[in-house]
């Protein structure tokens, strides 16, 4: 395994790094100011668009979509340090590069899976950046971490020329960004079926769809993350679309779920040390710019071990991570089974403690608006539960792992 830059790699990673020093980090306090002007905070800050123009301009733009038809055409592996560098700003610089979730497994899968008008109507104006879009999957009423529990339904008209979409979701990101223009929903078109894994299938909702509901945000440890998109529940109540929306085929929507969620999965492990890379340096900074009890922070003994132990947890992550795509360029997402759930259990614990011992460096500040810090802590601890709860990766891997010994 060589997990040495190559030459395209470091030219995308120094571009990038200028990117984000020249213009995202200064973007940041001008997206707070525009958005408390905006008539609606689910708008979309100018500079939004501003940074949108300028990274399509420099070529830092769908890094993430590995096939060279529609997006960089990097690898796993080339896109892991790129990832990273967009996690210092995790909610600027993704949407500036078009590489923020859903939106990414969403092209993702309707690049695989779509058909080539669906294609030409929801994934051209998505990889533009024209719109956005949502993935319904997760619902209130069930333990959502088991796909197969998913109670939506997906039933065809009298006619057959229709499906029928009846459910409530919720925590669907991205749906209350008024550019969110289309859903990929998860339900089921055979609840009686005898595998549990051929009962759900995917589908196509247009947002202006009648019996759409946007129902409301939910907010994540308090924040309503409007950059992202927000968070909503929405209602399906006999929505109608054409049976041209079905993505695949009746019964594919488990499969489709699971291709989609492994990429997700690792993305969010890559921006997550680039997460905990920040923290590290507002540690340093604040540890060397600060006294107490006639010393600098930097000198008290505590204060070492945040930082030495957050070095060397990143540099074991970053490791694993590299690996793990080097895999999945290798051996597939499947011969990456294990690695991907690995990252997925181990990355948010520990940026998450990270980022703790940053706030607790900062005092009253690392609670506050005025630092990232608590932002970010939420963002990290909310990914414990995203794509899978720890619990569900331990679980499966620990199976795994006891299988080659029975």
């Amino acid at each position: 395994m060589d997990f040495a830059f190559d030459a395209r790699t470091a030219e995308l990673r120094e571009r990038l790094l200028a990117f984000m020093e020249e213009y995202v980090h200064p973007a940041e306090p001008v997206a707070a100011a525009q958005r408390a002007r905006l008539a609606s905070p689910w708008d979309t800050p100018a500079v939004f668009g501003e940074l949108k123009a300028e990274a399509r301009r420099q070529g830092l733009w769908n890094l993430f979509l590995p096939d060279a038809e529609y997006g960089a055409g990097l690898t796993n592996l080339q896109y892991a340090p790129l990832a990273e560098i967009t996690g210092r700003s995790p909610h600027l610089a993704p949407m500036a590069t078009n590489c923020a979730a859903p939106d990414t497994g969403n092209m993702e899968l309707l690049a695989q899976f779509g058909n080539e008008e669906q294609k030409k109507q929801w994934l051209e104006p998505l990889l533009a950046g024209e719109i956005r879009s949502a993935f319904a999957m997760t619902e209130p009423e069930v333990a959502s971490s088991d796909a197969t529990n998913i109670e939506t339904r997906i039933e065809r008209s009298a006619g057959g020329d229709e499906y029928v979409i009846t459910g409530r979701k919720w925590f669907i990101s991205g749906a209350m960004n008024p550019d969110c223009r289309i859903f990929i929903v998860m339900g089921k078109t055979d609840p009686g079926g005898a595998d549990p894994r051929r009962q759900q299938s995917m589908i196509l909702v247009p947002r202006d769809t009648p019996g759409v509901e946007i129902r409301r945000a939910m907010t994540v440890y308090g924040y309503e993350d409007h950059d992202h998109g927000g968070h909503a529940e929405v209602v399906f109540d006999g929505a109608r679309v054409p049976a041209g929306n079905l993505i695949g085929e009746e019964g594919g929507g488990f499969a489709i779920a699971q291709a989609r969620l492994g990429p997700g999965r690792i993305h969010h492990c890559m921006r997550l040390i680039g997460m905990a890379e920040r923290a590290i340096e507002l540690m340093c900074r604040r540890a060397v710019g600060r006294t107490a009890f006639g010393k600098e922070l930097a000198a008290q003994g505590v204060v070492q071990n945040w930082i030495a132990d957050a070095r060397v947890t990143v540099e074991q992550l970053r490791l694993l991570v590299l690996k793990t795509a080097w895999l999945m360029d290798t051996a597939g997402n499947r011969g990456a089974h294990t690695e991907i759930q690995a990252i997925k259990i181990a990355t948010p614990r520990a940026v998450v403690r990270i980022l703790d011992d940053a706030v607790q460096l900062h005092g009253a500040g690392g609670v506050s608006q005025d630092f990232p810090l608590a932002e970010l802590w939420a963002a990290a601890r909310t990914l414990r539960l995203a794509d899978g709860p720890d619990e569900v990766h331990q679980r499966s891997l620990a199976h795994r792992e006891l299988k080659r010994y029975r």
